[in-house]
């Protein structure tokens, strides 16, 4: 990942679901003036997102909150509604914003695109946790796996807070 501690957030568009409707957003205004945990996956519900990952911030979401951050985020390549879907699944409801970046535009701009085509994903995010403080990354945690998910699961995360 070419993204590091104490870079600033690449401005790019992502989308978010609003009232039944895809709405494009851009992550510099998203993340401007806020402290926010943003955690990357490579899919919806692919097996380690779905058994860990996103559930993990669900649970936890609460010790997150008292720390002061305003906003937990999912994002991954996928489409709005998907996240939307996955979301739900999830019963992440005003807990997790689930953020879609389709067109990889933040992925690839942070550098954590990786080829999972093997798997039938084609190019996907790695999975990484990161705390933002008015655009600044103030943490980051990358797996070396994707397929893994320990330094950035919600639990062992809430200790870097």
């Amino acid at each position: 990942m070419k993204l590091k501690e104490n870079d600033t957030i690449p401005n790019s568009e992502v989308f978010i679901m609003e009232s039944g409707n895809p709405v494009k957003k851009n992550t510099a205004e998203f993340f401007k003036g806020k402290k926010v945990v943003l955690f990357g996956l490579p899919g919806a519900y692919t097996s380690v997102c779905s058994a860990k990952h996103l559930p993990g911030y669900v649970e936890i979401y609460e010790q997150y909150k008292t720390k002061g951050i305003d906003y937990i985020v999912c994002i991954s390549v996928n489409d709005p509604f998907v996240m939307d879907a996955w979301g739900k699944n999830h019963n992440v409801g005003d807990k997790i914003v689930m953020m879609a970046d389709p067109f990889l535009n933040f992925t690839k701009s942070i550098g954590a695109d990786i080829d999972k085509s093997a798997r039938g994903l084609g190019i996907r995010s790695n999975r990484y946790t990161m705390l933002i403080d008015n655009l600044k990354v103030v943490k980051l945690q990358e797996e070396k796996d994707a397929g893994s998910c320990e330094i950035s699961a919600a639990e062992n995360f809430l200790n870097l807070v």
